[in-house]
């Protein structure tokens, strides 16, 4: 789990009760026996693992009010439960003013302890994801909103804190997912254009049509439907930073205008009759080799050195396989509240998983597997039957009554319940004696979704003798949906179906 709880209570009685009630949930637990202590693990280099504090008021040494009074300028996002034998009106009205977020009356029962630690992770998850989003659309996001502390991220840091001081251009490049306008934000963010425009421009998806009009803009009438004036990407991003994603696919004429755009600092709307100036900051993205689309005539050379002039390249994510948990968990603490469910981390079997897959589509896909994990969990951590896509490639034995899981491309929710294999045919025979269900047919290519879903059910009727509504509830369909997939795929229900 990457989210620990601090109990700080200086009777050792109270510490271990405490204790048994948060393990209960999941969470690590980290203990101190006084303020003093508190305050020590807090401001040390494990401070930051720390996501809630249960925090006893009364302390011979530092006192709550006083480890509240010291915690909150160097932590004011951190969760802290107070608990106080004291429940006057008085002494809630302190700590709150001090900065508890919430009040405990002990002795408390372990149902109100985990309410509280639950609803103070949801605050402090959405509190984040508030701030990230008025960063970035206030043009404030920076590094130090980056998730990810790995060396080969720590040299992207280092290269985009010092382009960010100059006005120079900028061309980011990586695979695709790896967060190219992420990094294009941070720039922004650490520039002396913080909390200008920041305008994105996605290249590849331009109408070809409209090309000119949307990068430089149009006077009214200057064009069949102009029927007012557009300013265009140009003018929108003046004083401010143009982003400028998936530049390889920018068509060629178009990187012409581009080019002298860039040169003179000037923009030719559609039907003006003079130029605009315009202070733009550009910051460019690729996922191609633009050396090589010069060498075949695709890009133009002389835009190439325009935009090249400050690479940055971004590795992907299974060359920086450190930054996986931070992001599982920033993704788990969005998600979870998002989605209204009670997870707080991950299984240690499923973050392994997870750590030592390759992640073809980077970030992006690993928010993805994320959250779709979080709509399907129905536990208080994610584990490997949340994953069933990434085991299946992986060949992650899942648990006997898991196995209906290995479907690769399936979106029913978890099938609780055990699952008995059904005999081996052949060599091609999509089962086998562990009750799992293959992906790849004898020749070696991937099996029809349409053969792996009538193995699926026949394996359910098997089981569960052919009583259709216990196997439309365990795959987690209605009955009229699984009779009409038994009549498509030509399945014999058995005699006793019910």
């Amino acid at each position: 789990m990457g989210q620990q709880v601090l109990i700080v209570d200086d009777d050792p009685t109270q510490r271990r009760l405490m204790e048994a009630v948060v393990t209960r949930q999941g969470f690590p637990v980290v203990q101190a026996g006084g303020g003093r202590e508190a305050l020590e693990i807090l401001n040390g280099p494990s401070g930051n693992d720390i996501s809630v504090v249960l925090l006893d008021l009364n302390m011979p040494d530092v006192d709550g009010l006083g480890v509240l009074e010291e915690i909150r300028p160097v932590h004011p996002t951190l969760p802290i439960i107070v608990l106080t034998a004291q429940g006057g009106i008085e002494t809630v009205v302190k700590a709150m003013r001090a900065g508890a977020d919430d009040f405990v009356v002990k002795p408390a029962s372990p149902e109100r302890i985990q309410v509280s630690i639950q609803t103070a992770l949801k605050l402090s998850a959405l509190t984040g994801e508030v701030s990230r989003l008025r960063k970035t659309s206030s043009g404030e996001f920076g590094f130090e909103d980056l998730i990810g502390d790995s060396n080969a991220m720590g040299q992207v840091v280092a290269l985009g804190e010092r382009g960010a001081q100059s006005n120079i251009p900028i061309l980011i490049t990586g695979e695709s997912g790896v967060g190219k306008e992420v990094i294009a934000r941070a720039i922004q963010g650490a520039s002396e254009r913080a909390g200008k425009p920041f305008v994105t421009v996605n290249c590849g998806a331009l109408p070809e049509n409209l090309i000119e009009s949307i990068l430089f803009g149009h006077e009214k009438g200057s064009f069949t439907g102009a029927s007012s004036k557009h300013a265009g990407k140009f003018q929108e991003a003046n004083g401010g930073t143009l982003f400028l994603d998936e530049i390889g696919e920018l068509r060629h004429d178009m990187q012409v205008k581009l080019l002298r755009a860039l040169q003179e600092g000037e923009v030719d709307p559609i039907g003006s009759k003079k130029p605009v100036k315009v202070d733009i900051r550009l910051i460019s993205a690729t996922n191609k080799d633009l050396q090589v689309q010069v060498d075949n005539g695709e890009f133009r050379e002389d835009l190439f050195y325009r935009l090249n002039v400050y690479p940055i390249e971004i590795p992907p994510l299974r060359a920086r396989k450190q930054d996986i948990p931070q992001l599982i968990n920033h993704f788990i603490d969005r998600f979870a509240v998002e989605e209204s469910k009670k997870i707080v981390g991950v299984e240690g079997a499923a973050l392994e998983m997870l750590s030592s897959y390759a992640w073809p589509g980077n970030v992006r896909q690993l928010e993805n597997a994320v959250f779709r994990a979080v709509v399907l969990c129905d536990t208080d951590a994610l584990s490997l039957r949340d994953f069933p896509q990434i085991a299946q490639f992986m060949d992650v034995d899942l648990p006997p009554q898991e196995a209906a899981l290995r479907k690769p491309d399936s979106d029913l929710p978890p099938v609780r319940g055990s699952v008995q294999a059904v005999p081996v045919r052949d060599d091609t025979q999509p089962t086998d004696l562990r009750g799992h269900i293959k992906a790849l047919a004898g020749d070696g290519h991937l099996r029809a979704l349409e053969d792996i879903e009538g193995e699926m059910i026949r394996m359910a009727i098997d089981r569960y003798a052919g009583h259709m509504s216990e196997v439309a509830r365990r795959l987690g369909i209605g009955r009229s949906t699984l009779y009409r997939k038994v009549r498509e795929l030509g399945i014999e229900p058995r005699a006793n179906a019910g």
